[in-house]
């Protein structure tokens, strides 16, 4: 089982397959979903011993869970736009989102 996660929390990343930006918000050491909506909605069948990430998609009111391998480095390092960005994060630094202290558990 692969343990390091290649992306971090408040990192900004671009879905590969589908192009949507975003910021992650939690991340999972591997999928954490369950049975039923792997089948459903996982369609590529990513492995699920591999990280998982929860992303404010920007420009939208939703998040996504998705495998690492689906998600790159976003070369565009301005804010997102989703109207839950200020439950999780405090402030947006040098392309990187801060994590809000009172979200920390």
């Amino acid at each position: 089982m692969s343990t390091e996660a290649k992306f971090s929390i408040g990192q900004l990343v671009q879905h590969s397959m589908f192009g949507y930006r975003g910021v992650i918000f939690e991340l999972d050491p591997y999928f954490m979903l369950s049975e039923e909506w792997y089948l459903k909605v996982a369609l590529s069948r990513p492995p699920k011993n591999e990280p998982w990430y929860n992303v404010l998609v920007d420009n939208a009111s939703h998040t996504t869970y998705v495998a690492e391998r689906n998600l790159i480095a976003s070369s565009d390092l301005t804010e997102i736009n989703h109207p839950e960005i200020e439950l999780y994060f405090e402030r947006f630094e040098k392309g990187l989102y801060r994590l809000n202290r009172q979200h920390i558990q």
